[in-house]
């Protein structure tokens, strides 16, 4: 269960991190496409997960673990933007979203 606060900082995250994600794909992606589908924080609201879903990635886990490299870069540029609205900048954990190939397979058994 979420509080308001928690939600407003989910928001706020989820919008700034899809900026930062669509301005700096090509440098900091290898120009995949990445999309920021959902962040939900910890009720301290230090831990933000991010999920993200990715086209076109063969290996997602590779994908993550690149992700996960550059994270200190992407945690900076959000610390930039979100600066006067956040006091503490939340660690970032970042996932895949598996939801859309969740649906594939529903939807492909059910053909």
């Amino acid at each position: 269960m979420s509080t308001t606060r928690q939600n407003k900082i989910s928001r706020l995250v989820q919008k700034e991190l899809s900026d930062i994600f669509q301005k700096n794909a090509s440098s900091l992606f290898l120009g995949k496409m990445v999309t920021v589908t959902s962040v939900r924080v910890s009720p301290d609201l230090s831990v933000a997960r991010v999920y993200l879903s990715v086209f076109p990635v063969k290996d997602k886990q590779e994908f993550i673990t690149h992700v996960t490299s550059v994270e200190s870069q992407i945690r900076y540029e959000l610390g930039k933007r979100v600066r006067h609205q956040l006091r503490i900048i939340p660690e970032l954990a970042f996932f895949i979203d598996d939801s859309l190939d969740y649906i594939e397979n529903i939807d492909s058994l059910l053909k």
